[in-house]
């Protein structure tokens, strides 16, 4: 993966939400998932709440862009 990831977190209830600018490296793994945005956010999840995680590398988009 790269620097940055986008990922959309699918929750038991059914809900989804989706983070851009993830840090990868700021990946802490624990009861609770804790990261880092560039914005400066810190993201906790309650793992135990999550059925899925998609997970994308933001540099995908940059190289495609470059295509076009």
């Amino acid at each position: 993966m790269g620097k940055t990831v986008t990922q959309i977190i699918h929750f038991s209830n059914g809900n989804k939400r989706t983070f851009s600018g993830i840090i990868t490296e700021t990946i802490k793994q624990g009861e609770f998932t804790k990261m880092t945005l560039m914005d400066g956010r810190i993201l906790m999840v309650n793992t135990a709440n999550v059925d899925c995680i998609e997970v994308f590398d933001e540099s995908i988009d940059v190289k495609m862009q470059n295509l076009a």
